[in-house]
């Protein structure tokens, strides 16, 4: 199975519907991006939730909620209205890298703690209905910090556990961890998905030949700039990539103009998403920032299209 994963502001409801339009079932189940526990009232009308109600995600890829958090009272309630509302799996973050959430012992930050992790999973995992998965790190100052975890996972009957190989401080940057992730998916008796720099076709056959227990991964960078990967890794061919990318961009582009945030919050969506699809062509350096420096959403998005419409600009790097 491909998951795309979860990225605040980009792989939201509105992604996956243009890529559910273009690409149907190339990627069979999205991890939302995380819904704080730290937000406030997480009422059903929170904007946070409003991404993941099933009225709002139909004719999209399949969602499965994902919760930031170690308050345990919130975690349990929210769990429980999401079961309410059809979810039968909760997917719980202990892999945010990013410093302001892991200074406060959420995402990656809780990784050190093994005491709290076993916690928390033994309060919550009991209280709620729908089936509870993970996706985390190899740690968050240093590896080893999965060493300590691995026998508390195992003692909870986890949907799954995906895991990303490298540890919190590093961001995205620097190598994956692949030795420590190899040791620890052999101790681990949980279906582990793995989630890291597959950004090509190549990539995902690399680490099916390293990991034959592997047979789901999830996806996040790769997607954004080229949202046919997940419909190549299913062995699909497309006579003309170009326009089938297009005609992504087009879909995308509609989803961002009905959506009824403001226009500048539109055009900075825009150029956000452009700062992943000017990685997958040959462009310059101008014609790039020709994009970051529009004025207007029309402006953004006519520039964009103009670009990858191009047959000698918007060439595709070799897959």
């Amino acid at each position: 199975m491909i998951y795309l994963a979860p990225m605040q502001g980009l792989t939201e409801v509105l992604f996956r519907k243009a890529h559910y339009k273009v690409f149907g079932n190339a990627i069979d189940v999205a991890v939302s991006p995380f819904v704080s526990l730290t937000h406030g009232d997480l009422s059903l009308a929170h904007k946070k939730i409003k991404d993941i109600l099933p009225e709002n995600n139909n004719n999209s890829i399949a969602v499965v909620p994902q919760i930031l958090g170690r308050e345990i009272p919130e975690f349990i309630d929210l769990a429980n209205r999401l079961y309410q509302i059809g979810y039968t799996e909760i997917n719980w973050n202990i892999g945010c890298p990013v410093s302001k959430v892991a200074h406060k012992k959420r995402g990656s930050g809780i990784l050190p703690y093994p005491a709290d992790v076993e916690n928390i999973l033994s309060k919550v995992v009991p209280n709620i209905s729908a089936s509870l998965s993970i996706k985390m790190r190899l740690g968050y100052e240093t590896p080893t910090d999965i060493d300590k975890l691995i026998p508390i996972l195992n003692n909870f009957p986890l949907k799954s556990i995906t895991i990303h190989p490298r540890i919190g401080i590093q961001m995205y940057d620097g190598e994956l961890d692949l030795d420590t992730f190899a040791n620890s998916i052999a101790k681990l008796n949980h279906h582990i998905i793995f989630n890291g720099d597959i950004k090509t076709l190549h990539h995902y056959k690399h680490i099916c030949r390293m990991f034959p227990s592997i047979s789901d991964v999830m996806i996040g960078r790769g997607i954004l700039a080229n949202p046919l990967l997940a419909s190549e890794i299913k062995g699909h061919t497309f006579e003309n990539k170009q326009s089938v990318y297009l005609d992504f961009v087009r879909s995308l582009f509609e989803e961002i103009e009905h959506n009824p945030m403001p226009e500048i919050s539109k055009m900075r969506k825009t150029k956000e998403y452009w700062q992943y699809f000017s990685q997958h062509f040959i462009l310059d350096n101008s014609d790039i920032r020709k994009v970051l420096l529009s004025e207007t959403l029309a402006e953004t998005q006519n520039n964009i299209l103009t670009l990858l419409s191009d047959p000698t600009v918007g060439a595709l790097h070799s897959l």
